[in-house]
Parts: structure tokens; C-alpha cells; sequence
């Protein structure tokens, strides 16, 4: 007759531990390699890609911050060499995050649930001097070109881009659409806001590269300029737009702030990668932080810890997905 076998309590608790060894969850069993975050070089990104690594570190993940390229980094992301990075924005970084991903060693992650906006702006002490804004047609006439030029570009008009790293092909649009206007790129996102605030100040003619999710739009009284309407065919394709000889004549696209990364981050770190596509903010959230950040003189790791204590529930839940 069978008769049950006793187990004594130290072999018991070993048994017992071993099954619950066994059946750990998948995190257990992930590298401890450092996850690469990219950073570059505007304030929101930023905050972004903080509040991501600290809500990772939470979860017990190692975490590194590697400043990169905005659109150079996707070598790095193919090869495995960087990990993460928080903003694609749909306007400026759609065709290099499609080309990489394409090759199938970079994912999309999915929405960050911002909106990005990026046009050509102006304030609207500058309407008077440019009859028919935000129609962009009016900055062809030479009046509208001289009264935002400054006396490096006159006769042209002058319009202050982003960094070239961001891309944005302003160069290519002032060709495309003949417009009497010379670009000129501030060296950094600081440059280009601090640039704005002066000429606000000063009522100077300015003419600049406006981004939301931001402050600026909130806090300056202005409009962007009205392009024709972006399409993709636009980018590639000389024989759609306005001339029929030229592309990028039209505006830029609109749409969502994407994450993207590494492909082999789902095999490697899979409670981080749930994570990072679970991770949601929106404008109102980020505009509010990089208030406080550009304007209220706030260090971002500040302004980070502030978003985690007071989101604790939310971001609990992205790391127990």
C-alpha cells in the first residue's frame, strides 16, 4: 500500500523555494546590462527620457543616459549599441524612423501620446508688417522679406531654424517655394528661444522654427505660417506641390511623438520593454514641465521627481504590465 513520504522542514522550504525559483516571473531572468537611453538636445526630451529611466530604475533596471544625434542615433539603435529613444517626432524624424525600422533591427514602440507641431512662427506684431499672413504666399513679396530681414540677410528676409541636427528641410522649402529668405540655424534649442525673447521684447522683426509640445506658443502671441499641406508625396516626389520641379514645397507634417528603439530589447529586457510602451504623457503634462524648466529655472531631475511623486499610481502600472 502506498504510503506518503514526510519531508522534513529544511528539505521542505528547499523545495518550496526552488518551485518559487521556477515559477518567478520572466524580469528574474533579464540582463543586468545597463539600458542605453539617448538624450539630445531640447528640454522636453529631456524630461522625457528621465522619467522613463527613473520609473525603469524603480522596477530595478540599470539605466544609462547616452547623448546622441537626434537622427544620427539609429546606427547606434541598429547595432544594438543604444537602446531607447523617447522622441521621434512625426514631423521632422518620420522618414529616418521608417528607413531604420525597415531593416528590422530598430521597433517603433509606439505613441508617447504627445502631438507634435514644428512650423515656421511669428508674432502677431509682425501681421501688420506682412499683409496676408499666415498665408505663406505672402513672404514672397519683397516688403514681407525686408521687414523680417535683419541687417545680415537684407534684403532678405531672415528665418531662424532649429539646430541642423533636427533635419526639418527648411533649406530645401525657401528653394521649392522661391521664397526671398536666407536660413539660419541657431546652434541649440536655448539659442533659438533666448533669440525669441529678445526680439519679443524688442518688437524686432523675427521669423523662427516654433515647436509644441512647448511654452513658447502659450506664453508669445503668434501664429504659424500656413504652407501647403504636407503630404509625403511632397518629400519625394518633384511633380506634386506647387512646383513641379521641386519637392519639400509644402509644409511640414504633423502627428504623433513616437519611442522607438532597439529590436532586441523585447528579448533581453521584456518587463522594460512592456514599460517603455506603456509609457503615456500628453502636451498639457510636458508643456507644464518645460515651463517650469526653461522659465522657472528648475533642473529637470527636479521637475522629474516632482512628476514621480505625484504619479505614482500611473507609473506603477507601466512597470506591472
Amino acid at each position: 500500500m502506498f504510503q506518503p513520504i514526510r519531508l522534513s522542514g529544511m528539505l521542505a522550504a528547499t523545495l518550496c523555494l526552488s518551485a518559487a525559483l521556477t515559477m518567478a516571473p520572466a524580469r528574474a531572468q533579464e540582463s543586468t546590462d545597463p539600458i542605453k537611453l539617448t538624450l539630445h538636445d531640447w528640454t522636453g526630451q529631456l524630461i522625457t527620457t528621465e522619467i522613463m529611466g527613473e520609473v525603469l530604475k524603480k522596477a530595478g533596471y540599470s539605466v544609462e543616459y547616452v547623448q546622441a544625434d537626434y537622427l544620427a542615433q539609429f546606427a547606434g539603435l541598429e547595432t544594438g549599441d543604444l537602446h531607447v529613444a523617447m522622441e521621434m517626432w512625426e514631423t521632422t524624424g518620420r522618414d529616418a524612423m521608417d528607413a531604420a525600422t525597415a531593416t528590422g533591427k530598430v521597433e517603433n514602440f509606439g505613441e508617447t501620446g504627445m502631438q507634435a507641431k514644428e512650423e515656421w512662427w511669428y508674432p502677431d506684431y509682425m501681421k501688420e508688417k506682412c499683409p496676408g499672413l499666415p498665408n505663406w504666399e505672402a513672404l514672397k513679396s519683397e516688403a514681407c522679406a525686408e521687414a523680417f530681414s535683419i541687417p545680415e540677410t537684407a534684403p532678405k528676409g531672415r528665418y531662424l531654424g532649429g539646430p541642423v541636427t533636427w533635419g526639418g528641410f527648411d533649406d530645401e522649402r525657401v528653394e521649392a517655394l522661391d521664397l526671398p529668405f536666407e536660413v539660419i540655424h541657431a546652434g541649440t534649442d536655448a539659442a533659438l528661444f533666448a533669440e525669441l525673447e529678445s526680439a519679443y521684447q524688442r518688437q524686432a522683426p523675427i521669423l523662427l522654427w516654433i515647436y509644441a509640445p512647448h511654452w513658447a506658443p502659450a506664453k508669445y502671441k503668434g501664429e504659424w505660417v500656413e504652407f501647403p499641406p504636407y503630404s509625403k508625396e511632397c518629400y519625394t516626389d518633384p511633380a506634386v506641390g506647387v512646383n513641379p520641379d521641386a519637392a519639400y514645397d509644402c509644409g511640414k507634417p504633423f502627428g504623433p511623438i513616437w519611442k522607438v528603439g532597439w529590436s532586441g530589447v523585447k528579448d533581453k529586457w521584456p518587463g522594460a520593454y512592456a514599460a517603455i510602451k506603456a509609457f503615456n504623457i500628453n502636451n498639457d503634462e510636458m508643456g507644464a514641465m518645460i515651463t517650469k524648466v526653461d522659465l522657472d529655472g528648475k533642473k529637470v531631475s527636479e521637475v522629474v521627481a516632482e512628476w514621480m511623486a505625484a504619479n505614482e499610481p500611473r507609473w506603477s502600472g507601466w512597470i506591472k504590465k
